[in-house]
C-alpha cells in the first residue's frame, strides 16, 4: 500500500507535532484549572445551587421572589450602586491629578510618591477604617481641631451616615485608581505633546486633545477596577456606615448570621455577580481586554 507523496508524509508530521504540542501545553497548564476549578468554580456553582433551594429543600424560586417582592432589597441594591458611582467619581477626581502630577516628576521623585501612594497597603484595611472612625466622630480630632479654629461651633456628623462611608472607602480605593493611570500616562511618549506645541496647540489644547485621550484607557481601568471592588466592600460601610448604609455585601452577611438563611444570602450573591459580569461584559464592548487592564492604548 503506498506511503503517500514526501508533502503527505511532512502535513501529518506536523499535525502529530501539533497535537503533542497541545497535549504538553494542557499537562503544564492543568495544575492552574484544576486550582481555578476548586476555588472558582465548584463554590460558584454551589452558590447558584443553593440560590434555587427552598426553605422546605426543594427547588424554589422564592428566593428571588423575595428580592422582587420586597422593596427593602431594591433599596439595598440602589444604595450599593450609588455608594459604587460617588465612590469611583470622587477618586477620579481627586487621583487623575495627582497621577498626572506624579507623571511630571523626575524618575526619582516620582517613584518617592508612588510609595507614598502604595503605603496604605502595608496597612489593615480595618485598622485604616477604625482609624477614620476615630478621627471622624463627634468627639474626634477633625470636629475638635474645627472647633478650637473656629470653622464650626458644634460637631459635626462625619461618620453612621453616607459621608463617613464615602470618605473611607475613597481613602481605600484611591490607589486602585492611581496606579493604572499613572501607568498610562507614564507611557505616553512627550513628543507628542511637543509636535502638538509645535503645530500651534496652546498647552491647555495639547493636553485635552492629545494627552487625556491616551490616558483614557488607564482611567477608564481604574474606575472599572474601583467600581467594581466597591460593589461587594463590606468592611468599611459596616463601621463608617453605622446600620444606616446596608450595601449588599452586609445584607448577605445578615441573611447567614442573623436568619440563617443561605438560600437568600446565595440568591443576593449570584444577582450581584450577574450584574458584576454585565458591567464587565458591557465595559468590554467598548475597549478590548489590555486596554481595560491598562496594557494597551
Amino acid at each position: 500500500m503506498p506511503r503517500g507523496t514526501p508533502a503527505d508524509m511532512h502535513a501529518a508530521g506536523l499535525r502529530r507535532d501539533e497535537r503533542m504540542e497541545r497535549w504538553k501545553l494542557f499537562g503544564l497548564g492543568s495544575p492552574a484549572l484544576l486550582l481555578v476549578l476548586v476555588i472558582l468554580v465548584i463554590p460558584v456553582g454551589w452558590l447558584f445551587y443553593v440560590s434555587f433551594v427552598g426553605a422546605d429543600g426543594s427547588f424554589s424560586l422564592e428566593n428571588y421572589e423575595r428580592m422582587v417582592s420586597r422593596k427593602s432589597y431594591m433599596r439595598i441594591f440602589i444604595t450599593t450602586f450609588q455608594v459604587s458611582v460617588l465612590t469611583t467619581a470622587l477618586c477620579i477626581l481627586i487621583g487623575y491629578p495627582l497621577a498626572y502630577f506624579m507623571s511630571q516628576l523626575p524618575a526619582k521623585w516620582a517613584g518617592l510618591c508612588l510609595i507614598t501612594v502604595l503605603l496604605p497597603f502595608w496597612t489593615s484595611l480595618l485598622v485604616r477604617t477604625y482609624a477614620w472612625l476615630v478621627l471622624l466622630q463627634k468627639q474626634g480630632l477633625v470636629n475638635q481641631w474645627a472647633i478650637n479654629i473656629g470653622l464650626w461651633d458644634e460637631p459635626v456628623k462625619f461618620v453612621h451616615n453616607m459621608t463617613g462611608t464615602l470618605i473611607g472607602m475613597v481613602h481605600i480605593m484611591l490607589p486602585f485608581l492611581i496606579l493604572p493611570v499613572y501607568g498610562a500616562m507614564r507611557a505616553i511618549d512627550a513628543d507628542y505633546l511637543k509636535a502638538a506645541s509645535n503645530l500651534g496647540a496652546s498647552p491647555k489644547r495639547a493636553f485635552w486633545t492629545v494627552f487625556f485621550p491616551l490616558s483614557t484607557p488607564g482611567l477608564f481601568a481604574g474606575s472599572l477596577m474601583v467600581f467594581v471592588l466597591c460593589l461587594g466592600f463590606f468592611v468599611t460601610p459596616a463601621v463608617l456606615g453605622g446600620g444606616r448604609v446596608i450595601m449588599v455585601s452586609m445584607k448577605i452577611v445578615s441573611n447567614i448570621e442573623l436568619f440563617v438563611n443561605w438560600g437568600a444570602a446565595s440568591a443576593l450573591g449570584v444577582v450581584l455577580l450577574v450584574l458584576t459580569v454585565a458591567i464587565l461584559w458591557v465595559a468590554s464592548r467598548f475597549l478590548r481586554l489590555e486596554q481595560m487592564t491598562g496594557g494597551g492604548h
